[in-house]
């Protein structure tokens, strides 16, 4: 069974841990613990070579549940996780320093989630007031979503990430984002 952690508790383990953030690339870019490797929750599994086995492993997200999720994956390799209770919403409340190179912004995944949803009530709202034919545009959403689902391929995502707003940015920004 992996360990919960406080933040106060950090103190007291070896400073030899690896620590993993498993958000998204766009969500750690936005700001992560220093020293921090990114291995999204969905690549954890294909990349168990990249987790040093001589070292403890501290998991990290942005509250908590994705690190936890992460722990019961590599519960069935390893028996030496931590997940920061808080993740590094409590790590900024705390005001502990932050390493970021892009602006705070959504994940894309809340950003498809988001633009899916407002396609749903556009074509509702659109289909009761102006004509039936609007409707579509919510069944187009919803198809757009029962394919994502199906493939795990997001062609909004796709189209989401190549905008202005969601492209890396080789800038540092200060910490605090």
């Amino acid at each position: 069974m992996f360990r919960t952690i406080k933040i106060n508790e950090l103190k007291e383990i070896e400073h030899g841990s690896q620590c993993i953030d498993v958000r998204s690339a766009t969500e750690f870019a936005t700001g992560h613990l220093p020293g921090a490797i990114n291995i999204p929750l969905d690549q954890l599994e294909g990349r168990l070579k990249d987790l040093d086995m001589d070292r403890k492993l501290l998991l990290v997200c942005q509250s908590g549940g994705r690190a936890r999720l992460a722990a019961a994956v590599l519960e069935r390799h390893r028996k030496d996780v931590m997940v920061l209770q808080g993740g590094t919403a409590a790590w900024i409340k705390e005001e502990l320093p932050v390493v970021a190179t892009v602006r705070n912004r959504w994940s894309l995944e809340r950003q498809a989630r988001f633009g899916a949803g407002m396609l749903v009530v556009v074509g509702v709202v659109l289909g009761n007031l102006v004509g039936a034919k609007w409707d579509l545009l919510a069944g187009f959403a919803g198809m757009g979503l029962l394919f994502a689902g199906l493939t795990d391929i997001c062609p909004m995502g796709i189209l989401l990430g190549k905008l202005p707003w969601n492209r890396a940015s080789h800038d540092a920004v200060p910490s605090g984002v």
